[in-house]
């Protein structure tokens, strides 16, 4: 699992209480930012990031953006995973859960997860989530196949390279 894509990393809030704003250019986040992810974009599942991107969309987080989505995740990250909202109660989101659940599908998201155990909040983000079809069940049963079985031995000599190179990406 890919967390939290775009990037989290110049987040200087923490998007379970606040909603966090970067504020660095769409050619920074590029060169830097968004370079893990591309190496990473083979990977079956990804979240993403309760994070405002002002260069990207100065009016939404990535979860319920879809220029982010679009552009950017599924754009010049290339990424074609399963793409899973972050939890939908943290507070970094505004609006009702249905709001919320029915923006981060509308961005382009696959699932919407809710995490805190409130089942009325979980039934609230289950009335407003559309069967998982189309793309999104396309996705989701190229994810489930990678991982509903016995995990492929690590080979150390090739995960020091990719992450070797990774790293020299953004040096």
């Amino acid at each position: 699992m890919i967390k939290h894509i775009p990037g989290h990393g110049r987040a200087a809030a923490d998007s379970h209480h606040d909603l966090p704003v970067v504020q660095a250019s769409r050619a920074e986040l590029e060169r830097q930012d968004f370079v893990p992810f591309r190496h990473l974009a083979d990977m079956p599942l990804a979240m993403t990031a309760h994070v405002v991107y002002t260069a990207l969309d100065p009016e939404h987080p990535a979860t319920t953006s879809t220029t982010v989505m679009r552009d950017v995740i599924r754009g010049h990250i290339g990424y074609d995973g399963l793409v899973m909202s972050d939890d939908v109660s943290m507070n970094a989101l505004s609006g009702s859960l249905a709001e919320r659940t029915r923006a981060a599908f509308a961005a382009g998201c696959d699932m919407v997860l809710h995490c805190n155990g409130r089942l009325d909040e979980m039934e609230a983000v289950a009335s407003d989530s559309p069967e998982l079809a189309g793309e999104a069940g396309r996705r989701a049963a190229a994810a489930l196949s990678r991982i509903a079985h016995e995990p492929e031995p690590l080979n150390a000599v090739d995960a020091r390279a990719r992450f070797t190179a990774a790293l020299a990406a953004v040096a």
